[in-house]
């Protein structure tokens, strides 16, 4: 790539980490600007989780330092999303990815209306942060989710903010916190997968993580300014836009 694009593409991982960090769905921006600048679509799914790994740290980072991470939590979930990352990189070559992108679109919508419908239990948790009364279910469903992570990773930030508020009780802005505590630590083992298997361009992998790391820390700071109510705001938007393209209606 030449010194214009790797600018570019940093500036798309500004926008990128923004998005992530308030809500989720910014690997719908990386992944086709990488495409169009030339990556295979294997090697761009390989390389994005540089910029999302380093921009998550800091935006955890960031959370942490304002005392609205509950680490403690984010340990405790991050097995069941590691072992699912790791299985779905491992079979992200033998699914129908569109077929299984229009599948995740159909999700979205539906969790589309849960967020309208249900306003206080996104803005304001269960209780206490009180987690379901079956205990299998939280693991189980990260596991899912974190499957669903390693195997493509665009919008799995939606799905970790459904069942951090959803099945573990959490308000949106401390379940914002956890998410990137575990977009870190579950894209760990995908990315070494896809490093081994020669799937990581560095050089623009680490264009667009410098630009997502800014994002990140700006995303941190609005997510911490408006509250639980912005990342609602972004998470219907975001949800929407995800939604009709995973769908292929744009």
């Amino acid at each position: 790539m030449t010194a214009v694009e790797l600018l570019a593409l940093a500036g798309v991982g500004l926008v990128a980490g923004v998005v992530n960090t308030v809500a989720g769905g910014g690997s719908l921006l990386t992944l086709p600007a990488m495409i169009f600048l030339g990556l295979p679509a294997g090697v761009a799914n390989g390389t994005n989780r540089v910029g999302v790994l380093l921009q998550s740290l800091v935006a955890a980072r960031r959370f942490d330092a304002e005392e609205v991470l509950d680490k403690a939590l984010g340990w405790r979930l991050l097995v069941p999303t590691s072992m699912g990352s790791a299985l779905g990189a491992l079979v992200s070559v033998q699914v129908d990815e569109e077929l299984f992108k229009k599948l995740i679109g159909v999700a979205m919508l539906l969790m589309l209306g849960v967020v309208l419908l249900k306003p206080k239990r996104w803005l304001q948790g269960r209780e206490g942060g009180a987690p379901p009364h079956l205990p299998w279910s939280g693991p189980l469903a990260f596991f899912a989710i974190g499957l669903y992570g390693g195997f493509l990773q665009a919008g799995v930030g939606i799905f970790l903010l459904a069942g951090l508020v959803l099945i573990q009780g959490q308000d949106l802005l401390r379940a914002n916190a956890v998410k990137s505590m575990l977009v870190a630590g579950f894209t760990v083992p995908p990315l070494l997968i896809f490093v081994f298997s020669d799937f990581v361009a560095w050089v623009p992998g680490f264009a667009l993580a410098a630009g997502s790391m800014i994002g990140a820390a700006l995303g941190a700071r609005m997510s911490l300014a408006g509250g639980a109510t912005l990342i609602r705001y972004a998470l219907v938007a975001v949800v929407s836009v995800s939604a009709t393209k995973l769908l292929g209606l744009w």
